[in-house]
């Protein structure tokens, strides 16, 4: 369990992060999000001790975090640490021997990682002849070849091109499935909405939403639902159940109003119009992002 408690950071006249608080429980994926200079990555070397918060605290299975505690830890940060002319196998090794893991058993850790991420045959290439792409997935790894409990990722997508970025995503997830408490940041709305069981969005150093996704959804968003069609469906934007439409000659996307579901406007369209599609759209958290905040960045 990770527990922050009103933690502040501020740089000269600036503030970083101001009083923000929230758990990241055992087994969740938690997404800090944010947009660029929000306070995500300040929050994160402030949880691994990297620079100390000015007030609060924070607190790893109930106790400060300790040297001996990063160990447990797993970390990607969002400056790379890769020394580029050092090959990707001794590169592994040394990063695992800090986390206290033998060569025997570093070996043994990163050759399926290497496999999953096709770089096998990369294995004795320096790091410099690597791509962008590559150099990720090797960061990746570094951060888990010691087996870890729990792994923080500062902007684990960053820069990455779309295939990366799915390799990169689905073995977060898998890593949740194996056992281990995921805690990353990111900018990118889409990203956290797939692997996350709960969020945190902040902007200018504040906790501004915070929840499950399911919950934040619910909360901030506007329920809609999409109807494909054959006839005549003008009749609906007068039904009490919708609240505004966005139509086309045979489709339409109609927000309901507070209190009425989507059964009402189903319920509506039967033997008027031949439903061909019938679909309830939950919000995105970038739109809720967008509504909510304007699309605000910190200078």
């Amino acid at each position: 369990m990770l527990k922050v408690t009103e933690i502040r950071k501020t740089f000269g006249e600036t503030i970083a992060v101001d009083s923000l608080s929230f758990e990241n429980p055992p087994g969740e994926i938690f997404g800090l999000l944010g947009p660029n200079g929000a306070g995500k990555s300040t929050t994160i070397r402030m949880i691994m001790n990297i620079i100390a918060p000015d007030s609060g605290t924070i607190h790893f299975q109930g106790s400060p975090i300790t040297e001996d505690d990063k160990n447990r830890i797993g970390y990607l940060p969002e400056e790379r640490g890769l020394y580029g002319k050092v090959t990707v196998h001794d590169m592994l090794v040394y990063l695992a021997a800090l986390k206290g893991t033998s060569k025997e058993d570093a070996e043994q850790a990163m050759s399926p990682w290497l496999e999953r991420f096709e770089l096998s045959a990369w294995r004795d290439k320096k790091i410099e002849e690597l791509s962008k792409g590559m150099a990720q997935k090797i960061q990746l790894i570094s951060a888990v070849i010691h087996d870890p409990e729990f792994v923080f990722l500062d902007e684990p997508f960053s820069g990455l091109d779309p295939v990366s970025t799915d390799v990169l995503r689905e073995a977060v997830v898998d890593l949740n499935r194996g056992g281990k408490t995921v805690f990353f940041s990111t900018h990118n709305m889409d990203q956290a909405e797939r692997v996350c069981h709960s969020i945190l969005i902040m902007n200018k150093g504040n906790a501004v939403i915070q929840g499950s996704v399911a919950d934040v959804k619910s909360r901030y968003g506007k329920r809609s639902v999409a109807v494909e069609f054959d006839g005549d469906a003008s009749f609906l934007r007068g039904h009490p159940a919708v609240n505004r439409s966005i139509e086309f000659p045979r489709w339409v996307e109609l927000e309901l109003a507070d209190g009425h579901e989507p059964d009402e406007v189903l319920a509506a369209l039967a033997g008027r119009v031949k439903v061909r599609r019938f679909e309830v759209l939950a919000p995105s958290l970038h739109k809720i992002f967008v509504d909510e905040l304007g699309g605000a960045k910190d200078a």
